[in-house]
């Protein structure tokens, strides 16, 4: 048998969620650690950025992953969030490169079809999909986690890994 462990991440500045999830052949995924990196706000920009970078290692360091799936950005009306997204993004990826790990994006509407068949599904639908996917008694909170999941769980199913 062998094991693949996927990352999902849903960048943010502000809230930053990750998700390891396990694929092992011919046995039901499973959630390794999911959680979110929460920076303060009104602290200095450079500074939440060396957060999530430093703690980015670590879950790596931690969980061993072998490829990693990242939310691609998308922002409807507030560029300003899209901006500080966009930059936790560039460190995410920078973190990931600097680990040699193969990273594959996915825009929101990709994952959302992916786990529920319904593009625009709500934060409640996809925290469920999730649950039910990874056999789990109860939803994975904040939603920022589950999103990550989410995120991992895609890339598993859009690249038919074999592990499904």
């Amino acid at each position: 048998m062998s094991t693949k462990r996927i990352l999902g991440i849903d960048p943010g500045t502000g809230i930053c969620g990750f998700g390891v999830v396990s694929f092992t052949t011919h046995k039901k995924p499973r959630m390794v650690t999911a959680g979110v990196i929460a920076t303060p706000p009104h602290t200095p920009l450079g500074d939440r950025l060396l957060d999530i970078y430093d703690s980015l290692n670590q879950i790596i360091e931690e969980t061993k992953p072998d490829e990693v799936s990242i939310e691609k950005l998308y922002f409807n009306q507030n560029i300003t969030t899209g901006i500080s997204v966009a930059e936790a993004r560039g460190v995410v990826l920078l973190v990931m490169k600097q680990h040699n790990l193969p990273t594959f994006e996915y825009t929101p509407l990709q994952i959302k079809q992916t786990m529920t068949g319904y593009g625009r599904a709500n934060k409640k639908q996809m925290q469920e999909m999730v649950r039910q996917f990874l056999n789990m008694k109860d939803i994975v909170r904040p939603d920022d986690a589950a999103d990550a999941l989410a995120a991992a769980i895609t890339h598993a199913m859009m690249t038919r890994a074999g592990y499904l």
